[in-house]
């Protein structure tokens, strides 16, 4: 008798770059490539856990990298993502779009399994309990501050300076913007953190210059190193995230958030108004959010705003990232200061390291900048604020030449 012949399955579907490419949402359609898999996820992103628009923001182009940096559980994920699956990259295809750089990503996902070998991943729960300790102790340090010495001013500030420090948000409104500004960081478009662009702030050489063509002038851009200290810092939380955080977990149905947000205000309208009266409790929940405000953009924009901000030019995980972060130097004060965000490089490299590894990967990043010719920048504290305004300035002049010369 003849063998059998093995049964076969179905025929893999193969892609090209350039069909991929074409289904960017532009026309709806959304694919994207994870180890040369294509995954067609025009009705899942809305679905998808992390939001539409993280996973909306790499439609048409390889995913591979910012998949593995998001998702701690890849193994529970990729059995979802079965359905998701319609071909793959046609075996003449390369890996990666012309766009990336091949060596640098592999040497990257090298590091990547380096770093996990080494433990960096894990967390230490020693560290976040002590971290959780102090939090809880410096809130009851701000009530006992108003109790023993009184509401006079200086108590009043010492109390408002304590409850900024260990003040928060939702988890899930900051993910929401966080994961995106992540995937796609100083993309316009792309990035949530730089929507003040062009309605209040030119941002960027490239996008200044190319406004300034456009002919577009929604503020005096010029003058935008001088109004900055007006409307950026000490107007962010106070104004906009009060309103958009209630309107976010409402919007999105995100109802313990919303309990968790009521007991709070709850619990210090309890704590403070019998020690302040009601206009004296309001005064105080203002000055914080003022101080929260300043404090929240200094240190989160301190590593962002001077660097490349760009269109999303698809380049490699590193390059991306590199090219719109920053550091700030190691000390005891900055880690603290700035919840370790003076890593900021790291930061983005690997979203979900534990903060306190930080320091220790960042020399392994900075040997494969160093063979790669790519940039690590790091500098002081008060210098990165200071580049800050530096860079609203260059970018205000480069905008005012465009629109009036080009």
């Amino acid at each position: 008798m003849a063998p059998e012949t093995p049964a076969q399955g179905p025929t893999p579907r193969y892609f090209t770059w350039d069909e991929v490419a074409q289904r960017s949402g532009r026309e709806k359609e959304r694919w994207l490539v994870i180890d040369r898999k294509v995954y067609n996820i025009s009705e899942f992103v809305r679905r998808h856990p992390g939001g539409s628009r993280v996973i909306s923001h790499y439609a048409g182009q390889d995913a591979t990298d910012p998949f593995v940096a998001f998702h701690i559980n890849k193994g529970l994920v990729r059995k979802y993502m079965n359905s998701l699956l319609i071909g793959e990259l046609s075996p003449e295809q390369p890996s990666f779009e012309p766009t990336k750089n091949k060596e640098l990503i592999h040497e990257f996902r090298e590091l990547r399994a380096t770093v996990e070998r080494m433990g960096l991943m894990k967390a230490n729960p020693v560290f976040f309990l002590l971290y959780l300790l102090h939090i809880l102790l410096l809130d009851v340090a701000a009530w006992l501050t108003l109790w023993l010495f009184g509401t006079s001013l200086v108590p009043f500030l010492l109390c408002s300076v304590l409850l900024s420090i260990v003040q928060g948000a939702p988890a899930s409104w900051w993910n929401h913007l966080h994961f995106q500004h992540h995937a796609k960081p100083n993309c316009f478009r792309k990035d949530p953190d730089i929507n003040m662009h062009p309605f209040f702030f030119a941002l960027g050489k490239v996008l200044s210059v190319e406004l300034g063509k456009q002919k577009k002038k929604y503020m005096p851009y010029n003058h935008q190193h001088k109004y900055f200290f007006l409307i950026g810092p000490p107007a962010l939380l106070p104004v906009y995230f009060q309103w958009y955080i209630f309107y976010f977990v409402i919007h999105r149905k995100k109802w313990v958030d919303l309990a968790w947000m009521i007991t709070f205000y709850v619990r210090i309208f309890l704590t403070y108004v019998p020690l302040l009266g009601l206009k004296g409790f309001l005064g105080l929940v203002f000055m914080v959010r003022f101080l929260e405000s300043n404090w929240f953009v200094w240190v989160t924009q301190m590593n962002h705003i001077p660097m490349h901000i760009d269109h999303d030019r698809n380049m490699d995980w590193v390059s991306t990232q590199l090219q719109a972060t920053c550091n700030v130097h190691k000390s005891a004060f900055n880690d603290w200061f700035s919840g370790h965000l003076n890593f900021q490089i790291e930061h983005h490299l690997f979203p979900t390291m534990p903060r306190h590894n930080y320091h220790k990967v960042a020399p392994l990043v900075q040997s494969l900048c160093a063979k790669h010719g790519i940039k690590y920048q790091s500098k002081p504290l008060f210098s990165a604020f200071a580049d800050i305004v530096h860079s609203l300035k260059e970018s205000g002049q480069l905008w005012l030449d465009a629109y009036l010369h080009q």
